[in-house]
């Protein structure tokens, strides 16, 4: 097993994040002075400040002038991979960044099985913060002079236009993982220095697993987590 060679700052923060996301510290407790927390866990008050910084940042803590510092009031999104938030959610709000014809990414032309693509750039916000940047590309050959070409907002969404041109939406996968974020992340979601993001691929299929849309999808990892639910039948245990 290989030490763990992070910034004892760093450490600290992993430790106290893990605890605050486990429900050791609720929201609103206060947490012990900074020599007090240094004293009991054998650490330097400059370490702790540090690591309390960096909390600060991700959201996780918030100073109160003169009372000390608490655990801020708020939770992280459980994102169910099957849906995006309800669109009914008023706190919900996208803003387009960007409509073209594009050269598909390699990654997103194989899955959608044609390299000329409509991309669909957003930002999604929640209560005006950003929280998630999709793009979203379709093939050109069934996108071109649609709604899904157009700046507009689509009422009923990409999954009604689908459906009119005789391409409802079946299934979806999605491939998850972890990255460090890009500067156009970084930038466009305020993510706090040293935090990943989840990166979703995801893959949506009409009839006869016909691959109609794909979206790489980019969700700051302080703010999310992703819920599954699956169904596990009797015969699946045998």
């Amino acid at each position: 097993m290989k030490p763990d060679n992070r910034g004892q700052s760093e450490r600290i923060a992993a430790e106290l994040r893990a605890q605050i996301m486990a429900g050791r510290f609720q929201p609103g407790v206060k947490l012990p002075s900074i020599p007090a927390w240094a004293a009991e866990h054998g650490v330097s008050t400059t370490a702790v400040q540090t690591a309390w910084r960096i909390l600060k940042a991700e959201g996780h803590l918030v100073s109160e002038g003169g009372k000390g510092v608490f655990v801020r009031d708020r939770h992280q999104f459980t994102a169910d991979v099957a849906a995006y938030f309800d669109p009914a959610e008023r706190a919900i709000e996208y803003k387009m960044l960007a409509v073209a014809e594009v050269e598909a990414p390699a990654d997103v032309a194989a899955a959608l099985g044609e390299e000329r693509a409509v991309l669909r750039h957003r930002l999604m916000l929640h209560q005006d913060e950003p929280v998630e940047l999709t793009w979203s590309y379709y093939r050109a050959s069934l996108a071109e002079g649609t709604p899904l070409a157009g700046r507009r907002r689509i009422q009923g969404g990409a999954p009604r236009v689908l459906r009119e041109l005789g391409y409802p939406e079946r299934e979806f996968v999605d491939r998850l993982s972890v990255r460090p974020p890009t500067t156009e992340e970084a930038e466009a979601l305020d993510i706090p220095q040293g935090v990943p993001v989840l990166r979703q691929f995801r893959t949506v299929y009409s009839a006869n697993e016909r691959p109609v849309e794909v979206s790489v999808i980019i969700k700051p990892g302080h703010l999310y987590e992703l819920s599954y639910r699956q169904s596990v039948s009797v015969d699946d245990q045998r």
